[in-house]
Protein backbone atom coordinates (compact mmCIF):
# COMPACT_ATOMS: atom_id res chain seq x y z
CA UNK A 1 0.00 0.00 0.00
CA UNK A 2 1.64 3.81 -1.05
CA UNK A 3 2.74 5.22 1.98
CA UNK A 4 2.16 2.32 4.54
CA UNK A 5 4.94 3.70 6.74
CA UNK A 6 7.37 6.33 6.95
CA UNK A 7 10.47 4.13 6.42
CA UNK A 8 11.69 0.44 5.10
CA UNK A 9 14.55 -0.98 6.18
CA UNK A 10 15.78 -3.44 4.11
CA UNK A 11 18.21 -6.01 4.69
CA UNK A 12 18.14 -8.65 1.92
CA UNK A 13 21.17 -8.12 -0.45
CA UNK A 14 24.59 -7.19 -0.59
CA UNK A 15 24.61 -5.83 -3.76
CA UNK A 16 22.96 -3.10 -5.98
CA UNK A 17 21.59 -5.03 -8.52
CA UNK A 18 20.42 -7.71 -7.01
CA UNK A 19 18.64 -5.07 -4.42
CA UNK A 20 17.39 -3.07 -7.44
CA UNK A 21 13.62 -4.62 -8.27
CA UNK A 22 12.73 -4.24 -3.95
CA UNK A 23 14.22 -0.61 -3.87
CA UNK A 24 12.22 0.21 -6.40
CA UNK A 25 9.18 -1.03 -5.44
CA UNK A 26 9.79 0.50 -2.07
CA UNK A 27 10.52 4.28 -3.56
CA UNK A 28 7.44 3.56 -5.79
CA UNK A 29 5.31 2.56 -2.96
CA UNK A 30 6.40 6.42 -2.06
CA UNK A 31 8.40 5.70 1.07
CA UNK A 32 11.64 6.30 1.95
CA UNK A 33 14.23 3.33 2.72
CA UNK A 34 17.21 2.91 4.49
CA UNK A 35 19.20 -0.69 2.90
CA UNK A 36 22.21 -2.61 4.75
CA UNK A 37 23.54 -3.31 0.91
CA UNK A 38 26.88 -2.88 1.30
CA UNK A 39 27.33 -1.50 -2.43
CA UNK A 40 24.40 0.42 -1.78
CA UNK A 41 26.59 2.75 0.17
CA UNK A 42 28.08 4.20 -2.44
CA UNK A 43 26.08 3.24 -5.54
CA UNK A 44 28.05 5.56 -7.80
CA UNK A 45 31.37 3.51 -7.59
CA UNK A 46 30.19 0.20 -9.16
CA UNK A 47 26.45 0.51 -10.29
CA UNK A 48 26.08 4.17 -11.57
CA UNK A 49 23.36 3.87 -13.94
CA UNK A 50 21.37 1.95 -11.08
CA UNK A 51 22.20 4.74 -8.93
CA UNK A 52 21.25 7.40 -11.48
CA UNK A 53 17.86 5.39 -11.73
CA UNK A 54 17.29 4.65 -7.88
CA UNK A 55 17.81 8.88 -7.56
CA UNK A 56 15.27 9.39 -10.27
CA UNK A 57 12.37 7.20 -9.08
CA UNK A 58 12.89 8.84 -5.74
CA UNK A 59 12.90 11.82 -6.40
CA UNK A 60 9.87 11.33 -8.72
CA UNK A 61 8.27 9.65 -5.94
CA UNK A 62 9.21 12.46 -3.17
CA UNK A 63 11.16 9.97 -1.52
CA UNK A 64 14.32 9.13 0.15
CA UNK A 65 17.04 6.55 -0.05
CA UNK A 66 20.20 5.56 1.52
CA UNK A 67 22.57 2.82 1.92
CA UNK A 68 24.59 2.35 5.25
CA UNK A 69 25.68 -0.37 7.70
CA UNK A 70 29.04 -0.38 10.11
CA UNK A 71 31.10 -0.98 7.27
CA UNK A 72 30.83 0.36 4.93
CA UNK A 73 28.70 3.00 5.91
CA UNK A 74 30.99 4.30 8.90
CA UNK A 75 34.28 2.55 10.05
CA UNK A 76 36.40 2.53 7.01
CA UNK A 77 34.94 5.17 4.94
CA UNK A 78 32.77 7.95 7.06
CA UNK A 79 35.17 7.70 10.19
CA UNK A 80 38.41 8.48 7.78
CA UNK A 81 37.04 11.50 6.15
CA UNK A 82 36.08 12.60 9.57
CA UNK A 83 39.24 12.47 10.74
CA UNK A 84 40.58 14.10 7.70
CA UNK A 85 38.67 17.35 8.36
CA UNK A 86 41.31 18.38 11.14
CA UNK A 87 44.05 18.03 8.58
CA UNK A 88 45.28 20.92 6.16
CA UNK A 89 47.32 18.27 3.56
CA UNK A 90 45.91 14.67 3.07
CA UNK A 91 49.07 12.93 1.49
CA UNK A 92 48.60 8.78 2.15
CA UNK A 93 45.46 6.86 4.05
CA UNK A 94 45.35 3.30 5.35
CA UNK A 95 41.71 2.14 6.75
CA UNK A 96 42.68 -1.18 9.17
CA UNK A 97 39.63 -2.68 10.71
CA UNK A 98 40.62 -6.52 12.45
CA UNK A 99 37.35 -8.21 13.55
CA UNK A 100 35.82 -11.53 14.80
CA UNK A 101 33.26 -13.63 12.65
CA UNK A 102 32.25 -15.58 15.46
CA UNK A 103 28.73 -13.13 16.52
CA UNK A 104 27.37 -14.26 13.23
CA UNK A 105 25.30 -16.62 11.47
CA UNK A 106 25.38 -19.81 9.95
CA UNK A 107 25.04 -18.00 6.32
CA UNK A 108 28.40 -15.53 6.91
CA UNK A 109 29.97 -18.67 7.54
CA UNK A 110 29.28 -20.22 4.83
CA UNK A 111 29.95 -16.86 2.99
CA UNK A 112 33.09 -16.25 4.17
CA UNK A 113 34.27 -20.64 3.68
CA UNK A 114 34.67 -21.04 7.02
CA UNK A 115 35.73 -24.47 7.96
CA UNK A 116 36.51 -24.92 3.97
CA UNK A 117 39.84 -26.13 2.69
CA UNK A 118 42.24 -24.81 0.49
CA UNK A 119 41.50 -25.88 -2.30
CA UNK A 120 38.01 -24.98 -2.08
CA UNK A 121 39.08 -21.41 -1.41
CA UNK A 122 41.25 -21.33 -4.61
CA UNK A 123 37.97 -22.89 -6.53
CA UNK A 124 35.26 -20.98 -5.39
CA UNK A 125 37.39 -17.57 -6.01
CA UNK A 126 38.09 -18.44 -9.27
CA UNK A 127 34.76 -19.28 -9.67
CA UNK A 128 33.35 -15.97 -8.35
CA UNK A 129 31.98 -17.36 -5.70
CA UNK A 130 34.01 -16.69 -2.48
CA UNK A 131 32.10 -13.23 -1.17
CA UNK A 132 34.56 -11.97 1.54
CA UNK A 133 34.17 -8.43 2.70
CA UNK A 134 31.76 -6.18 -0.05
CA UNK A 135 32.72 -3.24 0.40
CA UNK A 136 36.06 -2.05 -0.33
CA UNK A 137 35.32 0.04 -3.88
CA UNK A 138 32.54 1.69 -2.25
CA UNK A 139 34.60 3.08 0.61
CA UNK A 140 37.19 3.87 -1.26
CA UNK A 141 34.90 5.90 -4.13
CA UNK A 142 33.69 7.21 -1.40
CA UNK A 143 37.14 8.70 0.31
CA UNK A 144 37.98 9.94 -3.08
CA UNK A 145 35.03 11.96 -3.96
CA UNK A 146 34.74 12.79 -0.55
CA UNK A 147 38.53 14.91 0.02
CA UNK A 148 38.50 15.79 -3.91
CA UNK A 149 40.86 12.87 -4.89
CA UNK A 150 40.28 11.88 -8.71
CA UNK A 151 40.69 8.03 -8.52
CA UNK A 152 42.88 6.31 -11.67
CA UNK A 153 42.11 2.86 -10.35
CA UNK A 154 41.12 0.40 -7.93
CA UNK A 155 42.33 -3.04 -6.98
CA UNK A 156 41.30 -5.61 -4.57
CA UNK A 157 42.87 -8.90 -3.11
CA UNK A 158 41.54 -11.78 -0.97
CA UNK A 159 43.72 -15.02 0.98
CA UNK A 160 42.84 -17.45 2.95
CA UNK A 161 43.34 -17.28 6.85
CA UNK A 162 44.48 -20.45 7.55
CA UNK A 163 44.13 -22.00 10.96
CA UNK A 164 47.00 -24.48 13.08
CA UNK A 165 44.58 -24.75 15.38
CA UNK A 166 41.01 -26.19 15.87
CA UNK A 167 38.66 -22.98 16.36
CA UNK A 168 34.95 -23.44 17.12
CA UNK A 169 32.28 -20.65 17.54
CA UNK A 170 28.43 -20.71 17.76
CA UNK A 171 27.90 -21.28 14.35
CA UNK A 172 31.23 -22.37 12.49
CA UNK A 173 34.28 -24.74 13.13
CA UNK A 174 37.48 -24.30 11.32
CA UNK A 175 39.59 -27.80 11.62
CA UNK A 176 43.11 -26.73 12.24
CA UNK A 177 44.66 -26.23 8.29
CA UNK A 178 41.11 -25.13 7.39
CA UNK A 179 40.07 -21.12 6.59
CA UNK A 180 39.46 -19.65 9.86
CA UNK A 181 38.71 -16.50 7.97
CA UNK A 182 39.44 -14.43 4.87
CA UNK A 183 42.02 -11.51 4.99
CA UNK A 184 41.17 -8.85 2.21
CA UNK A 185 43.06 -5.87 0.95
CA UNK A 186 42.69 -3.25 -1.38
CA UNK A 187 44.29 0.00 -2.88
CA UNK A 188 42.91 3.42 -4.38
CA UNK A 189 45.20 4.88 -6.92
CA UNK A 190 45.42 8.94 -7.70
CA UNK A 191 48.02 10.59 -10.26
CA UNK A 192 49.15 6.26 -11.00
CA UNK A 193 50.29 6.27 -7.23
CA UNK A 194 48.44 3.89 -4.52
CA UNK A 195 46.85 6.66 -1.74
CA UNK A 196 43.94 4.75 -0.17
CA UNK A 197 44.60 1.27 1.65
CA UNK A 198 42.42 -0.97 2.89
CA UNK A 199 43.02 -3.98 5.03
CA UNK A 200 40.44 -6.15 6.74
CA UNK A 201 41.63 -9.91 8.11
CA UNK A 202 38.31 -10.92 9.64
CA UNK A 203 38.07 -14.17 11.02
CA UNK A 204 36.18 -16.41 14.00
CA UNK A 205 37.74 -16.58 17.39
CA UNK A 206 40.73 -14.64 16.32
CA UNK A 207 41.71 -14.07 20.32
CA UNK A 208 42.50 -18.07 20.29
CA UNK A 209 44.99 -16.98 18.61
CA UNK A 210 46.70 -13.88 19.50
CA UNK A 211 45.04 -11.73 17.42
CA UNK A 212 43.46 -8.46 18.90
CA UNK A 213 40.68 -7.16 16.89
CA UNK A 214 40.43 -3.06 16.60
CA UNK A 215 39.49 -0.72 14.11
CA UNK A 216 42.46 1.49 12.49
CA UNK A 217 42.71 4.64 11.07
CA UNK A 218 46.39 6.12 10.17
CA UNK A 219 46.46 9.52 8.02
CA UNK A 220 50.34 10.70 6.54
CA UNK A 221 49.76 14.71 5.70
CA UNK A 222 49.71 17.78 8.23
CA UNK A 223 49.06 17.08 11.05
CA UNK A 224 49.89 12.85 11.05
CA UNK A 225 46.26 10.97 12.25
CA UNK A 226 46.48 7.71 14.19
CA UNK A 227 43.64 6.30 15.21
CA UNK A 228 43.40 3.39 17.42
CA UNK A 229 40.28 1.64 18.86
CA UNK A 230 40.42 -1.75 20.13
CA UNK A 231 38.60 -4.04 20.21
CA UNK A 232 36.60 -3.57 17.36
CA UNK A 233 33.19 -2.53 17.31
CA UNK A 234 30.94 -5.25 17.19
CA UNK A 235 29.51 -5.55 13.43
CA UNK A 236 25.70 -6.48 14.18
CA UNK A 237 24.88 -4.27 16.77
CA UNK A 238 26.88 -1.27 14.53
CA UNK A 239 24.79 -1.88 11.70
CA UNK A 240 21.41 -1.84 12.88
CA UNK A 241 22.39 0.98 14.79
CA UNK A 242 23.52 2.96 11.82
CA UNK A 243 20.03 2.55 10.58
CA UNK A 244 18.21 3.25 12.87
CA UNK A 245 19.87 6.56 13.92
CA UNK A 246 19.86 7.98 10.36
CA UNK A 247 15.83 7.30 10.45
CA UNK A 248 15.29 10.94 11.43
CA UNK A 249 17.83 11.78 8.66
CA UNK A 250 16.62 10.16 5.82
CA UNK A 251 12.96 11.66 6.62
CA UNK A 252 14.44 15.14 6.36
CA UNK A 253 16.11 14.88 3.81
CA UNK A 254 15.54 16.41 0.56
CA UNK A 255 13.93 13.22 -2.01
CA UNK A 256 16.93 11.36 -3.97
CA UNK A 257 19.36 9.28 -4.01
CA UNK A 258 21.78 9.82 -0.56
CA UNK A 259 25.41 8.66 0.65
CA UNK A 260 26.70 9.15 3.85
CA UNK A 261 28.32 12.04 2.63
CA UNK A 262 25.40 13.91 2.35
CA UNK A 263 23.64 14.08 5.54
CA UNK A 264 24.27 14.90 9.01
CA UNK A 265 26.78 13.18 11.34
CA UNK A 266 25.71 9.97 12.56
CA UNK A 267 24.70 10.13 16.16
CA UNK A 268 22.67 8.14 18.96
CA UNK A 269 19.29 8.64 19.43
CA UNK A 270 18.91 8.66 23.32
CA UNK A 271 15.51 11.41 23.30
CA UNK A 272 12.36 10.97 21.17
CA UNK A 273 12.93 10.12 17.58
CA UNK A 274 9.66 12.21 16.84
CA UNK A 275 11.27 15.40 17.72
CA UNK A 276 14.08 15.68 15.43
CA UNK A 277 11.78 14.63 12.32
CA UNK A 278 10.72 17.58 11.09
CA UNK A 279 7.18 18.81 9.15
CA UNK A 280 7.52 18.88 5.52
CA UNK A 281 3.77 20.26 6.07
Amino acid sequence: KPGAADIVMLATDSFTKASFPKMKQILEAKMNCITTAEEMAYPQAQSPEEAKELDRIAKENGVTILGTGINPGLIMDLLVLVWTGCMEEVEEITSRRVNSLSPFGELVMHEQGIGISVEEFEERKAAGNMAGHVGFAESVQMIADGIGWKLDKFEQHMKPIITDVDRKSPHGFAKAGSLAGIAMTAEGYVDGVPKIFMDHPQQIEPEQVGVTTGDYVQIKGIPEVNMVNSPEIEGGIGTYAMCVNMIPHVINASPGLKTMLDLPCPRAIMGDMRDLIKDKE
